[in-house]
């Protein structure tokens, strides 16, 4: 019988007695799942203001370890009450903080930290989620074990930082390495290059391992515990009275998560589609005495039609190349576009016009583009003109693209608001239209559509 994926990220690891609905949940499987945990709540966040710091501060890396020590032990008091046992699980957790301090003491004496070293760092917040997981499971009678990536072999194109899995290198030795009579606990935003180092799968990747451990061993499903129910209309941090959405296509839980829906990371989906692998959302605040999932993402053809949410980002800025015939000079946009990729800068997308060519892109890009672009002193741009506090306000349903009517509600609902939109798209996804607004009107524009589209 196929297995779940199961997981679990930092948000099921806020405190202490989090672990006791970990149990809970695990106990409802029939089988053996597999599962895929994050670091602990607010750890990968220390870990990187430690290496922002420990170049000038040797002292603040001990500080950091003797936290971490002390938060682990906790968490092991809480759940293993045999002294023996536990102080056998916290001798192997202090093992891998030793390591980590090591590591970040050779950061400090040579006054750098390159890539390679960077993404080994951050892998220990998992690294101590998994050990302690696999411990309190077998301490409560749940047969347990952890298994590395490195133990399986889970291969990576070896990019540091944002490594993609090699399925092909990767899906026997999965399989083959995880016992099908115990849970098999494994850290996940990481992998293992082709040479053996660690590599990581891009922040907020232990989603993306997930699915490719699901997509390895051809799971039953990916079932993902949150502390929200499920796909909703809108965040009901915004909009009242909203719906939750049973049933979503593989692109529109993509375009959600791109549009900062923070369910899902933006790649989980894409290991899972030619094997047609659902994911399951489940609330770890409401556990009940069988697995009912409260949102199910599957194959396009299997949901319905329409709109399903509206959805924002404010992680989000345009830098634009102003010049007459700069959208159709040819070599501009390629000598720009590539500058920035050799720059490891990520461009979410480029609208071009006759006079302009407008690039979007994470707001904390925004300043390091602006200086690039400028000093490729291209002859055809008269003016580059970095425009911040703007947030994309999207609708997203499959089918979208197909629909006129949409584009035009969105448009008439945003205008009757006196909000101005920068600039409105459709059509380059199925599944999503967006318009670029600013920020100080996000909040309005968001009741505005969810008030069209699902009054």
């Amino acid at each position: 019988m196929a297995r779940c994926v199961v997981k679990f990220g930092g948000s099921n690891f806020k405190t202490a007695g989090d672990m006791t609905k970990i149990l809970k949940a695990v106990r409802l499987y029939d089988e053996p799942p597999v599962i895929v945990v994050s670091a602990f709540y607010g750890i990968t966040n220390e870990l990187i203001a430690v290496m922002d710091s420990a170049a000038q501060d040797e002292t603040e890396i001990q500080r950091m370890t003797d936290r971490l020590k002390t938060m682990k032990r906790e968490s092991l008091e809480t759940h293993i009450d045999n002294p023996i046992a536990r102080e056998a699980v916290y001798a192997q957790l202090r093992s891998r903080l030793d390591d980590l301090s090591r590591v970040l003491l050779g950061t400090h004496y040579i006054g750098e930290i390159p890539p390679f070293v960077r993404d080994r760092i951050l892998s220990f917040g998992e690294r101590l989620s998994s050990l302690i997981v696999a411990a309190v499971l077998e301490y409560h009678g749940i047969p347990a074990i952890e298994r590395l990536p490195e133990d399986i072999g889970l291969i990576t194109d070896g990019e540091e930082g944002n490594a993609a899995v090699d399925f092909t290198a990767s899906e026997k030795s999965v399989a083959d390495g995880l016992p099908a009579d115990k849970v098999c606990v494994i850290p996940g935003f990481y992998g293992i290059s082709p040479d053996g180092r660690i590599t990581l799968l891009g922040r907020g990747g232990s989603d993306y391992s997930a699915a490719s451990i699901a997509r390895c061993i051809t799971a039953e499903a990916l079932d993902v515990w949150k502390d929200v129910d499920g796909y909703l209309s809108a965040d009901p941090k915004s909009v009242e009275n909203t719906r939750r959405i049973a049933r979503l296509g593989y692109s529109e839980a993509a375009e959600l998560s791109y549009f900062g829906a923070h369910i899902l990371h933006p790649r989980t989906v894409e290991p899972l589609e030619d094997r047609s692998i659902p994911v399951r959302i489940f609330n770890i605040d409401n556990i009940g005495d069988k697995l009912t999932p409260l949102s199910i993402i599957g194959p396009d053809a299997e949901a319905p039609k329409g709109p399903k949410s509206v959805t924002y980002t404010d992680d989000f800025a345009v830098l634009t190349l102003a010049g007459a015939g700069v959208g159709i000079k040819p070599g501009i946009l390629a000598k720009v576009t590539g500058a920035l990729d050799r720059s490891g800068i990520n461009i979410k997308s480029v609208v071009t016009s006759q006079t302009a060519i407008n690039i979007y892109l994470d707001e904390a890009d925004l300043d390091r583009t602006d200086e690039l672009v400028r000093s490729l002193d291209v002859a055809a741009v008269s003016h580059v003109i970095p425009r911040r506090d703007l947030s994309v306000v999207a609708l997203v349903g499959d089918g979208l693209g197909e629909a006129p009517e949409v584009a035009e509600g969105m448009m008439e609902s945003l205008n009757k608001r006196g909000i101005r939109f920068t600039i409105f798209s459709i059509g380059a996804s199925d599944a999503a239209a967006y318009a670029v607004i600013p920020r100080s009107q996000r909040e309005e524009a968001v009741r505005s559509l969810h008030n069209r589209f699902f009054s």
